[in-house]
């Protein structure tokens, strides 16, 4: 019965995933969640205007392009494809642009599902329970539901963790066999985002050990990491080779002519010019000055602040079986019995659990060393926390904190956070792909205030099109914001000029003191933002809903 109840209730998860996805999401947990994918496909493959991020250009080559090409690039072409075939008339909208990278991310994440099925048996943990506990989790419901490279990274940590972990039909642990494969995903996840290596290193020092343990002989050793280093080279040599023809081409249209020159000519290009994308990626991120450009953290804010923000309860739980561990060891070493009453049953159960709590922590040791640390980061630790976790039923004496620890991760993240911004580019869309817009073209300012910043590619302007124009304001201050907008007001050139100010109602009394009137006022709901959050007597008065809302305001041009 508990175990058709577990079954009945992940069934029921799956489904709000994939259904909530659809709807779709309006929460915008970060910037990169469009412009490290999305947003650079769109302007190559649909050939849409877009905000290139400094990484895709070709002077600072630090992203792969073959993620980006084989996520959102995959589901633009099919798109595309639809609509010059006439299949779908209108198929590249607002809403298809955000939707179909997400719903193929959604698709992908129930390799998470999977990998805790398979993983949970070897682990000696409950598979539907792990299951549930995994789909329930808000990392889950949005984090994994997002167009992230940290999504990858965590689907790939899956698999090597399922390549490195078998059993024999006895129970005990047999000899891996998937050397290609763990050579392969670990490059793949490297070229992904070099901070991979911090995951997968107690993964392959787990595949390494249990080699070495199988008391084969040295030639099957040896063969083992041949054929691991051989698909790993190879791996490598794809992702540079696409890189560099991608970066040499800078965008997918400028291949073509390349795909026309002569072999030779392609080869000499290549010689040229390798684009080796992690090198550059850590030669940045490795400046501590450049690291402070995007924000520093003191050390260990993912040990106190990100990991409690993300996994809760559980995040505090395997802290705590972390310390008894290692009070056992040190117990242990110094065979001091006397003071290790208590503690000596933290093991006794499972073997497996210190080896999972290292496969958790080794990697949050790791990307502690670093200055720069959002809670994103995080997110592939899931799968041996669930783990861990629902072994021993950990996590059960904890449900109803868990649950409602979840709930309220989905509503913050899911449709609060930079809620309104969403919902305003596909309202914006509308309007200007309206009949009465297309018969009688107009010109469009849009200009962003105190916002994360908007991806321009779901407004599904064309790059010929030059009858829009977005202006990100970001963070800046009353004067600056003040200014633009008077001199936006004082500059319209043409009758069917339009200007609209998107700001969060939190500034809303900002641009009541820049002496401009409005003729239209549009509220978006909800809509929080941390960096100008609501205060809080504003929140119990009449006007709340102002407060948790983006306006839409469009200038009044006969003031």
């Amino acid at each position: 019965g508990a175990g058709m109840w577990a079954k009945g209730l992940w069934a029921l998860l799956a489904a709000l995933r994939a259904g909530w996805c659809l709807l779709p999401q309006a929460g915008y947990l970060h910037p990169d969640e469009f412009f490290q994918s999305p947003e650079v496909m769109a302007g190559d493959i649909l050939n849409l205007q877009v905000y290139y991020p400094w990484e895709f250009l070709s002077s600072s080559p630090c992203r792969t392009v073959v993620f980006p090409l084989m996520t959102s690039g995959v589901t633009y072409w099919v798109i595309k494809s639809l609509q010059q075939l006439d299949i779908c008339s209108s198929c590249i909208n607002s809403y298809t642009l955000l939707v179909s990278p997400r719903l193929l991310f959604t698709m992908f994440s129930f390799i998470l599902d999977y990998s805790v099925y398979r993983l949970a048996p070897f682990w000696e943990a409950d598979p539907w329970k792990a299951l549930v506990l995994l789909a329930g989790s808000y990392v889950t419901l949005v984090f994994y539901t997002r167009t992230f490279t940290n999504a990858l990274e965590g689907l790939l940590f899956a698999l090597l963790m399922v390549l490195v972990s078998s059993r024999k039909p006895d129970g005990s642990s047999a000899e891996p066999t998937s050397s290609p494969l763990v050579g392969i995903v670990t490059t793949a996840g490297f070229f992904n985002r070099p901070t991979f290596l911090a995951f997968a290193l107690m993964p392959l020092l787990y595949w390494a050990g249990l080699i070495v343990d199988s008391q084969k002989g040295i030639k099957t050793v040896i063969n083992h990491f041949l054929k691991l280093v051989l698909c790993a080279c190879f791996t490598a040599i794809v992702f540079v080779i696409a890189d560099t023809f991608y970066f040499t081409a800078m965008g997918l249209d400028n291949l073509y002519s390349i795909q026309k020159s002569s072999l030779f000519d392609v080869i000499g290009q290549l010689n040229e010019k390798m684009i080796v994308t992690p090198f550059n990626f850590l030669s940045y991120n490795l400046n501590p000055h450049n690291l402070a450009l995007h924000g520093s953290h003191p050390r260990v804010t993912h040990f106190t602040v990100n990991g409690t923000m993300l996994f809760g309860i559980l995040h505090i739980l395997a802290i705590g079986a972390g310390f008894k561990m290692l009070k056992k060891y040190i117990c242990q070493l110094i065979r001091v019995k006397s003071y290790c009453h208590g503690s000596s049953g933290l093991l006794a159960h499972s073997e497996g659990n210190p080896t999972l709590l290292l496969f958790y922590f080794v990697p949050l040791a790791f990307l502690s060393l670093f200055s720069h640390q959002e809670p994103r980061f995080l997110i592939p630790l899931i799968l041996p926390l669930v783990l861990f976790s629902t072994s021993q039923n950990r996590a059960v004496k904890w449900k109803h904190i868990i649950i409602i620890f979840n709930v309220l991760g989905a509503l913050l993240f899911g449709c609060l956070h930079q809620g309104g911004l969403i919902p305003c580019l596909l309202h914006l869309e509308q309007l200007m792909h309206s009949p009465e817009s297309s018969n009688h073209p107009r010109h469009y300012t849009l200009l962003f205030a105190h916002t994360y910043m908007p991806p321009r590619s779901l407004l599904n302007i064309k790059k010929r099109d030059t009858h829009v124009e977005v202006i990100d304001m970001a963070g800046s201050e009353e004067e600056t914001l003040c200014r633009t907008v008077e001199q936006r007001a004082n500059n319209f050139t043409c009758n069917d000029c339009h200007v609209f100010v998107i700001i969060p109602g939190t500034v809303r009394a900002t641009i009541t003191k820049c002496g401009v009137s409005f003729k239209n006022e549009t509220l978006i709901f909800p809509h929080l933002s941390m960096e100008d959050p609501p205060q809080i007597p504003f929140l119990f008065s009449g006007n709340w809903r102002s407060q948790l809302g983006l306006y839409i305001l469009q200038l009044d041009r006969d003031q």
